[in-house]
């Protein structure tokens, strides 16, 4: 084997090992937190230390396309994005549809080949016209669209629920270059709320550059620490461990196998 390909060996185990721990050992770069509610002051080892209380979003109870009733509670430990259409737009609801179907089937929700259930994101698409906007014409849509409605819920229901989750809980018109209607919102932002449902990004649900960044944050967050839990380095490389041993242990075999054939080979370096 030759130094390149050993070298590629050793980057393939290596990279992303290091960017896992980086990134659920020290937090970097995870995206930011929006909206502080308050600053709680506790004093820890005769020092003031300062706790932000940010803001947690609500829950609400909707209906989903299947007319099945659900609600944020319901979803606990989810990683959600969350944004707002209605079935009959003809202008930026397409592509916003289009755009959040690349990121379902991008992300590998569901791996039914391994049997293991990995739907840690929730997509919530909420329709700014529910009257028109029934759960069977939802279903029609969604199918349209190719929504797998294990991860990715349209949903309908009262039209001040959802208007004041928008507004007052998602927060939507501090966004928008243009304000929001409060009659009618309308608008490409797509939200994303961590595990604790905090708002962590808005991104531009029609452009695909933001779509990638949104990708990005959503597998940072997946990875972040909870802060609430002790952790030790063993515990986090535990998982991996196997895997490494097992591909540290290929390379090694294969290097070794290949330089005693080099060796005993007479022809070779002629």
């Amino acid at each position: 084997m030759s130094k390149k390909a050993l070298l590629a060996l050793v980057v393939a185990v290596v990279v992303p090992l290091a960017f896992y721990m980086m990134a659920n050992r020290y937090s970097v770069p995870m995206p930011g937190r929006f909206y502080p509610d308050s600053v709680v002051t506790r004093m820890q080892d005769g020092k003031a230390m300062t706790d932000t209380i940010w803001h947690r979003v609500r829950n609400v109870d909707l209906q989903n396309q299947l007319g099945a009733a659900v609600s944020l509670d319901s979803l606990h430990g989810k990683v959600i994005v969350a944004d707002f259409f209605f079935s009959h737009c003809a202008s930026i609801c397409p592509t916003l549809m289009r755009n959040i179907k690349r990121l379902q089937d991008g992300l590998k929700l569901k791996d039914d080949t391994r049997m293991i259930d990995t739907t840690f994101v929730q997509f919530l698409s909420f329709s700014v016209d529910p009257v028109r906007d029934s759960a069977p014409v939802l279903k029609k849509y969604a199918d349209h669209y190719g929504v797998n409605s294990d991860v990715w819920w349209l949903l309908t229901g009262p039209k001040k629920t959802i208007y004041d989750f928008a507004l007052n809980e998602l927060k939507l018109g501090l966004q928008d270059s243009v304000s929001v209607d409060s009659n009618f919102v309308h608008t490409d932002y797509v939200t994303l709320l961590d595990k604790d449902r905090v708002i962590r990004g808005y991104y531009h649900g029609t452009d695909t550059a933001a779509l990638a960044k949104l990708a990005d944050d959503i597998v940072f967050i997946m990875l972040e620490r909870d802060k609430n839990k002790k952790s030790t380095l063993f515990d986090e490389l535990k998982p991996l461990a196997i895997p490494i041993i097992v591909i540290l242990l290929g390379t090694v075999v294969t290097v070794v196998y290949f330089s005693r054939k080099r060796k005993d080979d007479p022809f070779e370096g002629a």
